[in-house]
């Protein structure tokens, strides 16, 4: 399929304006783009760091500002540029790109880049509730969190874990209601869900689990007009001065519905270079674009399933594909890299430089915790430990390395392995297992973050001695082969 060049292309429409779309308007002035280039925004704000919103929310009063943490102004890059006008709706022929916005305003352009980021989800019926995913909420949030307030969290996952100790430090009154068997259940398994479990207690946090939520009604027991109730699966009724819902995210997409195919949660299916791949299913009226359409729309970010080289489709959601992923779609969109969806070993053949490969990242402060995620666990790996989670009882301080050994006391890690079936299962000369790593979590190890990245980064499965993977004295890159 022909690619256009820098030349070819006029105009460009980047949607949305998080980290993913202000990284992509900064590869294409980068690579060369002189075109006109349109961004629309939705909150209107500058682009801004989400993590901190949770992470850090007593202690910054004001957003993480891109153009003050990576250097990234929009007012500078982009021709057009509009922080509050949305898109709306999105046509997409073998001549151009069309976006009309929520001003009533049509953008036409050459091609289009998605980086419309996700929304929170809200259960319907949930009105009392409040979530957590822009600048605004962390506003409110920040201001209702005062000592003695009783919060009630629904969800045990990555935002309801780092609100629930914030909160807790504060002083409020924390209840975290999660419909799993365990914390993070869905993110990281059961197995290492119930290892974070004794954290909540640790916290000050009450922590229920395997009970769904519902109903979230206005008003409490003892104040009517005032707070919100919870109503349990199994009948009981929990009174809170605030209720956040932190039940997850879904691509900000539904602008999209019957115009391009969109996967059940939202996303859009594009290759390796983030160009869409136009799959529908049979009763899919959305996405019979020609080939000459399909080039003109992209999409990074949140809103991208895209192929990876080690982990297949990955969903977006990841912070480092944010990050990223703009710079090679860039690139293959300018038709600088024309082959850049192609795997290694056809760029290789062709003699092109690799594409570089990032693993999906998730980086997680949470409970007095710092968690690091790299990869994609699935439900059917091995889960096997490398160390030991250390006694109930809060977090363990860190100590000077000794005997050059990599882990901080108190640090542990999971390791996620392909369970693959497997005839003839590789050994290593001293007759030690070797096993795929899918996926590694490290809970308090801030020092093996930069090897494992490191390890995870490079394009090809993570094979391991898995008898010296698991001891902790032994660096991990040490025990690869």
């Amino acid at each position: 399929m022909p690619t256009p060049s820098a030349s070819d292309l006029s105009s460009i429409v980047i949607v949305g304006a998080g980290l993913a779309g202000a990284q992509t308007a900064a590869a294409l002035r980068k690579h060369g783009f002189e075109g006109r280039l349109t961004v629309l925004g939705a909150e209107g704000l500058p682009p801004y760091d989400r993590p901190p919103l949770s992470k850090e929310l007593l202690k910054r009063t004001e957003p993480v500002w891109l153009a003050d943490d990576l250097g990234v102004d929009l007012t500078a890059l982009a021709d057009d540029l509009r922080l509050a006008d949305p898109a709306v709706r999105l046509e997409v022929d073998r001549e151009r790109a069309l976006v009309r916005t929520s001003s009533g305003d049509d953008v036409a352009a050459d091609a289009v880049v998605l980086a419309c980021g996700s929304a929170a989800v809200r259960p319907a019926g949930w009105d009392a509730a409040i979530t957590l995913h822009t600048a605004a909420d962390a506003e409110r949030l920040r201001a209702a969190l005062v000592p003695g307030m009783r919060l009630v969290v629904v969800g045990a996952g990555w935002i309801g874990a780092e609100v629930a100790g914030v909160a807790a430090g504060a002083g409020a009154r924390v209840t975290v209601v999660e419909a799993g068997p365990a914390p993070l259940e869905r993110q990281l398994g059961r197995k290492v869900g119930g290892l974070l479990a004794p954290w909540y207690e640790d916290a000050g946090v009450t922590l229920v689990t395997d009970v769904a939520v519902d109903q979230v009604l206005p008003g409490t027991r003892e104040n009517p007009e005032d707070g919100a109730r919870v109503t349990l699966a199994d009948g009981r009724v929990l009174d809170a001065d605030l209720v956040l819902a932190a039940v997850g995210a879904r691509p900000a997409s539904g602008w999209l519905s019957g115009s391009l195919p969109l996967e059940s949660n939202g996303g859009l299916r594009v290759n390796r270079a983030g160009r869409l791949m136009g799959l529908h299913s049979p009763t899919d009226p959305a996405g019979r674009l020609h080939l000459d359409a399909l080039r003109r729309v992209w999409a990074v970010g949140d809103i991208a399933t895209r192929e990876h080289p080690v982990f297949g489709p990955v969903p977006g959601g990841h912070w480092s594909a944010a990050l990223h992923d703009p710079d090679a779609t860039v690139r293959a969109l300018l038709g600088l890299d024309e082959r850049a969806a192609e795997p290694e070993h056809v760029r290789a053949r062709l003699g092109l430089a690799p594409v570089p490969a990032h693993a999906p990242y998730v980086f997680s402060q949470q409970l007095g915790h710092d968690l690091a995620l790299f990869g994609v666990p699935s439900p059917f790996d091995e889960v096997v430990l490398r160390g030991a989670p250390a006694p109930s009882g809060g977090p363990v301080a860190s100590e000077p390395l000794a005997a050059g050994r990599p882990v901080a006391a108190g640090g542990w890690a999971a390791l996620y392995l392909e369970n693959a079936l497997d005839r003839h299962p590789r050994r290593t000369p001293d007759g030690h297992r070797v096993a795929t790593v899918r996926a590694v979590l490290l809970v308090d190890s801030p020092r093996e973050v930069g090897q494992v990245r490191k390890l995870m980064n490079r394009g090809m499965p993570l094979e391991v001695d898995l008898t010296r993977a698991l001891d902790p004295t032994i660096k991990l890159k040490d025990a690869t082969v």
